[in-house]
């Protein structure tokens, strides 16, 4: 519930960042995130937003589901709650999730460009996400369907090291405990730094990846690989390519991730209280992700 909030909430400032991120430097559509904003709005109602909002909702459970019970389950078998554990065990469950994360993000970006600038679409090419991906797996097969693998592996493995790092460490500064009359207050924040850390920690590697998925719509293929995007973006564009989309990726980071850490928090807090643990697991449990 709390995750797909966060998709309702934080999915138009995915929308903005990744035309910001994709669009051609010689012919620029948007001046920044708030000409963006604005121009999505007039030119395609605030329905353009949502494009591609699908594919994040198909794939939202799954991957909740993974990086939880990933980071949860191997911070176990790592025997100790300790911060390179958490950063170990949250770098695991960011790299399996990229099983699921991958083609939900590409159907995403590919929605997210159809139509860019038109109110009624004349040509539709995908009409929703599960569309727009049986449709590359018929074209490219599953090579297509996994387009942007590695870039986005490379993406999140050290990310939600950093995320499950970041939130471990502030709910422990804060002293977050669950007598606390302001824990949640302390959660949310907690939550949304770590949002926020996450994306900074790896985002030149997001640039690449949208830049990579969305090569070769409207039929025209511009990159060879990672190292030819890198090399020719950078080329066509100096550093700041690295940074585009930036500001309304955090602008999304911190609500979307205050909530669904908090939700999650609360949520074990209450099925570890003494009385449900007597029911459900007599055994000794290692607390986490925080001090909680």
């Amino acid at each position: 519930v709390p995750g797909a909030a966060g998709v309702l909430v934080g999915h138009p400032f995915d929308t903005v960042k990744v035309r910001l991120q994709v669009q051609n430097v010689e012919k620029p559509l948007y001046r920044g995130t708030f000409h963006c904003f604005q121009s999505i709005i007039k030119q395609e109602s605030a329905f353009g937003l949502y494009k591609g909002i699908g594919s994040p909702m198909m794939g939202l459970t799954f991957i909740n589901a993974l990086v939880f019970g990933v980071q949860g389950n191997t911070l176990r078998a790592l025997g100790k709650d300790t911060p390179l554990n958490q950063f170990l065990a949250g770098s695991a469950a960011g790299a399996i999730q990229c099983i699921i994360c991958c083609p939900m993000e590409l159907a995403k970006t590919r929605m997210q460009l159809q139509g860019t600038g038109e109110y009624k679409l004349k040509t539709k090419n995908y009409k929703n996400s599960l569309d727009c991906l049986i449709k590359i797996y018929q074209k490219e097969g599953l090579r297509g369907i996994n387009r942007g693998m590695v870039s986005t592996f490379i993406r999140e493995t050290p990310s939600f090291g950093f995320y499950f790092l970041t939130y471990d460490c502030m709910t422990r500064y804060l002293g977050c405990e669950a007598e606390d009359s302001y824990v949640i207050p302390k959660l949310l924040f907690s939550g949304g730094m770590s949002g926020i850390v996450s994306w900074l920690s790896t985002y030149p590697v997001d640039v690449i990846k949208s830049r990579l998925q969305a090569d070769g719509v409207g039929g025209v293929t511009q990159y060879n690989g990672i190292l030819d995007c890198v090399r020719k973006s950078y080329h066509e564009e100096g550093w700041r390519v690295f940074t585009r989309g930036l500001t309304s990726t955090l602008l999304r980071a911190f609500p979307v991730n205050a909530a669904t850490f908090a939700t999650v928090t609360v949520f074990l807090m209450y099925m570890r209280s003494e009385d449900n643990l007597r029911e459900c697991e007599p055994g000794p449990v290692i607390q986490q992700p925080s001090s909680l």
